[in-house]
């Protein structure tokens, strides 16, 4: 029960459901062994009925027999046979009816359990920090939500009928079995275990394969992703074979260890069939002796149902064996997904926190450390910006810049240190007041494939047509979108790549227009692009910084000569610091980054 405890956790709010498709599970079962054991009256009335001097001892079956034939004998064979042939088609159709209704209770309890259960993982996902993402592959996470998914609702959801439906047939069936005959059915029973012994060993192998084969499939996953991303590094360097030999290795222990699973799997039905044929052989033959003695009350009619009603069990069994199986291969991927549930997320809003409704006087980074792990990042930052200004930060790669403003809305937590905003410990305010006093703008434009419109008013619900086409014209935008054919309406394509370049970053450009944010954040934003786009870029940059406060990272140091403070950070620390022409007068490390790149 432990492996599937995520799964009946989401189920105890359908309890009131589940029994409702209990009850009616459990009358369809009734109305299903009620029709079937008329047989047994038809087939006395066909070949034993109708006689004055039956003798077929005690028991149930004989006083069924007895009555059965008092009918015939007070009537006549036609109308005994009338009346057994309307009543097995009466409770026939009941069955089927609370099949019907069984079944129309259950599903929606099933889909709706995976519904939620996507959209668990969805908010998890979305709540977890930046830092995670570092470490897991995409390509994992995504066979997680699809594969992992697809695997329960198939494994485990499914057999949710099985493991209510088929156990009350099971029961009932014995309990009419050993009506019609205790001794025969005793001597069934001992036979089962057996077949339990079986089916546990084969079921205990399906987990640690069936996990493997899910993290196969998630590293092939993203194999593909990596390969369509950078399909032009690929052929530039002709490593089409290199790509398809990684691919080919790990789709060749894809197929193995999916075919291993699939050999054990099939191998539930042939088994049980085997198991089931052989014991019928073994009851025909026991059935037949106690007959042929004549120490049962059992006649060659009511042993012929008997056999009926065991090859009713046969199907069940199956059925259970293959759930199990199903529940050992479904459980590895339910791990996988209950594990990223709880993966940890030490990005948490206090319950206390407290309102940020605007920033007003100052950003403070106080004696700030941050380390991944054993990894040392930061060390020691001091830093204050007062608002309306533009702070600079330059550095080699590696130097800690990406990672310091990363900090300020809190996408990390700091080591030690605090970050102050007004006055208010970061960790202290709400997260979404927080993120809201900020715009950023990175180096990698990132679009989503939805129309120009909805990506610039991404998180900000509700702005108008004129409010998008006013921050589109701020960003230098305007103009582009509305050569394009549909406009503001236009797809931007997969990651905006029916976009260039430097439209793509004016979109995002608009994106923080539009948002209006009272702290900027520029992380690199024009270093990708050429020459006439940077420009036009840069000169919308210019624009979105104006009455506001910014903090800028930039390797092209002409773009940064006009903030108010430059500071220069060297293996996560603060080198140096001042305006651009202090710098060049102290003949340090930022003379040095300039001359490199001939800045006048």
């Amino acid at each position: 029960m432990k492996k599937v405890s995520l799964i009946l956790h989401y189920l105890q709010d359908y309890k009131g459901k589940i029994v409702l498709y209990f009850f009616t599970s459990l009358l369809a079962v009734l109305f299903s062994l009620f029709s079937f054991t008329m047989l047994g009256p038809v087939l006395q009335t066909l070949f034993i009925g109708g006689q004055t001097n039956l003798s077929v001892g005690k028991g149930v079956a004989a006083e069924l027999t007895t009555t059965v034939n008092n009918f015939i004998l007070e009537h006549d064979r036609l109308t005994a046979l009338t009346y057994s042939v309307i009543i097995v088609i009466v409770f026939t159709l009941l069955k089927n009816m609370c099949i019907y209704f069984s079944f129309g209770i259950l599903n929606p309890i099933r889909y709706d359990v995976l519904r939620r259960l996507r959209n668990a993982l969805f908010d998890k996902i979305l709540s977890l920090p930046i830092g995670f993402f570092t470490e897991e592959r995409k390509s994992d996470l995504i066979s997680r939500m699809t594969n992992d998914l697809n695997e329960i609702e198939v494994s485990i959801m499914n057999v949710l009928e099985t493991f209510i439906r088929e156990p009350l047939t099971i029961i009932f069936v014995l309990t009419s079995m050993v009506i019609i005959s205790p001794q025969l059915t005793l001597f069934l029973i001992l036979f089962l275990p057996v077949a339990g012994i079986l089916i546990g060993r084969v079921g205990k192998s399906l987990k640690k394969p069936s996990n493997l084969a899910q993290e196969q499939l998630g590293h092939m996953l993203g194999v593909i992703d990596e390969t369509l991303v950078g399909m032009r590094v690929v052929k530039s360097f002709n490593a089409e074979k290199h790509q398809q030999a990684r691919f080919t290795q790990l789709n060749n222990i894809w197929y193995a260890v999916r075919n291993k699973i699939a050999s054990r799997k099939e191998l539930a039905s042939p088994l049980s069939e085997t198991l089931g044929i052989s014991v019928v052989c073994i009851i025909l033959w026991y059935g037949g002796r106690l007959i042929f003695s004549g120490d049962t009350s059992l006649t060659g009619p009511l042993f012929v149902v008997f056999i009926g009603l065991f090859y009713q069990i046969i199907n069940p069994l199956k059925n259970l064996s293959t759930a199990i199986y199903n529940l050992q291969k479904g459980a590895a991927g339910l791990e996988r997904i209950e594990a990223l549930l709880k993966a940890d997320n030490n990005i948490v809003e206090k319950q206390d926190a407290v309102a940020l409704p605007g920033f007003n006087h100052t950003i403070e980074l106080r004696d700030v450390h941050f380390a991944y792990g054993d990894k040392k990042i930061l060390n020691g930052i001091n830093i204050t910006i007062q608002k309306g200004k533009t702070v600079a930060l330059v550095g080699a790669s590696g130097a800690g810049k990406s990672t310091l403003v990363d900090l300020i809305p809190r996408f990390h937590d700091v080591t030690s240190g605090e970050i102050l905003i007004d006055g208010i410990n970061v960790r202290d305010c709400k997260l979404y007041d927080l993120r809201r006093q900020m715009g950023i703008v990175s180096q990698e434009p990132i679009l989503f494939n939805d129309t120009i419109f909805n990506n610039i008013t991404l998180g900000t619900d509700g702005a108008t047509q004129a409010q998008v086409e006013e921050a589109a014209r701020i960003a230098h935008a305007h103009n582009f979108i509305a050569g394009k054919p549909e406009g503001y309406n236009t797809s931007v394509g997969d990651r905006g790549t029916k976009l260039s370049g430097g439209e793509r970053q004016r979109v995002t450009i608009a994106r923080a227009v539009l948002k209006n944010p009272p702290i900027l954040i520029l992380d690199e934003a024009t270093s990708s692009l050429d020459t006439e786009s940077e420009r036009i870029v840069q000169d919308a940059i210019n624009t979105l910084m104006k009455n506001r406060t910014c903090i800028v990272i930039a390797h092209r140091l002409s773009t940064v000569q006009h903030a108010d403070e430059i500071i220069v950070l060297e293996k996560g620390s603060i080198a140096e610091r001042g305006t651009h022409n202090d710098l060049i007068t102290k003949n340090g490390l930022y003379k040095k980054l300039v001359e490199m790149q001939q800045v006048k």
